[in-house]
């Protein structure tokens, strides 16, 4: 196990200088940055961090995730295990009573001191803060256990509360929470109205940036889809291998109108028990993780969120594990799948991002399950995703110039090689340099006259 290094941390929170402002883009696919520069969300599900991290712990975990390449953290204000009677790391509950419309504001270093301390922390590190208000179990009315404590005169109050706090800071706004939101969408729409007035003094979603976290293979689509507050659709496609066809919920939400961003906002987390049965599934490994971030993405996905099933319930000594992690967090920061995350941003990021567009026209059999092969295309470039390295054929002349120049780009390790230059009309048939699960490609067929160079390793990978 490789240890984080101790981070001194200073007791008084220190201000981060604000991240850019984010916003839709005008044509609605891609989220920008002030600057018009796309922004590429690359999250981990860091759910628990707020209520089982000390501030030094919270510091290194988001300082390691920062270097290797993730942008957005997502975690929870009221957390899902016990969060409203099990203290934080100092001793400190977030509510008054269990009273959403009552935060605890005690003296000295408060439940929402520790909250701010961690969001300005990743801030620091270039990260935003995917933050959710509350898990929704604290929302959802449940008939089997009932923990519901909003109405949605106090899901507003809350929400104020919660805008005012942290609305100048880089946040991305996620309601929900693992939960469906039938028969309590007057709830979530409160909450999102109340973080907006907390924010601007006024009801106006265009000072936020607002999205909702569903259940597995759910969509927030299903209930907000043309809702203004909702700025872009999350999914949840989950932790089982039956679900081999995520990329198809993807692509639903990008053809609805009026269109919306789309992300997978929970997908199948590494060294995650398959199906909730890891004696009879055994564990997800990283070529899966893999697999959802480039179908994901290949097919309308603004970015990916990875999980690592140790990390996002912060497991470690003396905590009662959740589901069977193979390991504590501060090993789990490690393993494979998280470094390789990197990549797919570095290649997303080597060509021109706002001109891209799925286009499966570009072969001429995407295969079905554990095969598929996703496609997408921009402007004079094509991207191929071979899940697992099965011969394909390529139709050609869907991008500009007379010659394609096209190069293998290995998903594991970042790596590109040439692999011919060919006349753009026709069809060619390409072979991967390895088949078989694990043995993940991306073609990259490039216009021969746009000079675009091979992605750009950042390294090193393994700190």
């Amino acid at each position: 196990m490789k240890p984080i290094v101790s981070l001194l941390v200073a007791a008084a929170i220190a201000h981060a200088a604000p991240l850019p402002k984010l916003r839709v883009s005008d044509d609605h696919r891609f989220l920008l940055q002030e600057n018009g520069q796309p922004f590429f969300y690359l999250a981990d599900t860091a759910w628990e961090i707020f209520h089982r991290l000390t501030r030094q712990e919270a510091a290194a975990y988001l300082r390691f995730r920062a270097k290797q390449g993730f942008t957005v953290a997502q975690a929870v204000a009221l957390a899902e295990f016990d969060g409203l009677t099990e203290p934080n790391a100092y001793g400190k509950l977030p509510l008054i009573d269990k009273d959403p419309a009552k935060p605890a504001l005690t003296p000295g270093y408060s439940y929402w001191d520790h909250v701010a301390f961690v969001i300005d922390e990743a801030n620091r590190n270039g990260m935003y803060i995917g933050l959710l208000p509350t898990w929704a179990s604290w929302v959802a009315k449940n008939p089997r256990k009932d923990e519901s404590v909003f109405t949605a005169a106090t899901a507003q109050t809350y929400g104020e509360f919660l805008g005012r706090r942290f609305g100048k800071k880089g946040v991305i706004w996620i309601l929900g929470g693992d939960r469906r939101a039938d028969g309590v969408e007057d709830v979530w729409r409160a909450m999102a109205k109340g973080i907006a007035i907390g924010v601007a003094g006024k009801e106006d979603y265009s000072a936020v940036l607002m999205s909702y976290h569903p259940n597995g293979s759910a969509t927030s689509s299903t209930w907000f889809h043309k809702d203004e507050w909702l700025d872009l659709n999350m999914q949840q496609t989950g932790h089982v291998l039956a679900e081999t066809e995520p990329w198809k919920k993807i692509v639903a939400d990008y053809a609805l109108t009026p269109p919306k961003p789309v992300i997978d906002a929970e997908s199948l987390y590494e060294d995650h028990p398959l199906a909730f049965q890891s004696k009879k599934n055994g564990y997800s490994l990283d070529a899966h993780v893999r697999q959802r971030a480039y179908w994901n993405l290949f097919s309308g996905s603004i970015g990916q969120t990875y999980g690592n099933h140790a990390v996002w319930q912060f497991y470690a000594p003396g905590r009662t594990p959740v589901n069977g992690p193979l390991m504590y967090w501060t090993e789990a920061i490690h393993r494979p799948g998280a470094n390789e995350m990197r990549f797919v941003r570095e290649l997303i990021e080597s060509r021109p991002v706002l001109s891209r567009v799925p286009d499966q026209s570009l072969v001429t059999d995407a295969l079905t399950g554990a095969d598929h092969i996703a496609a997408t295309r921009g402007d004079g470039y094509a991207f191929i995703y071979d899940a697992q390295g099965r011969p394909f054929t390529v139709n050609l002349g869907k991008i500009s110039g007379e010659r394609v120049k096209c190069w293998w780009f290995n998903p594991r390790s970042g790596d590109t090689s040439p692999t011919g230059e060919f006349e753009n009309k026709g069809t060619h048939e390409f072979v991967a340099p390895s088949e078989g699960f694990g043995s993940d490609w991306v073609l990259i067929v490039d216009d021969a006259s746009k000079g675009y160079k091979p992605p750009v390793r950042t390294g090193p990978y393994n700190y």
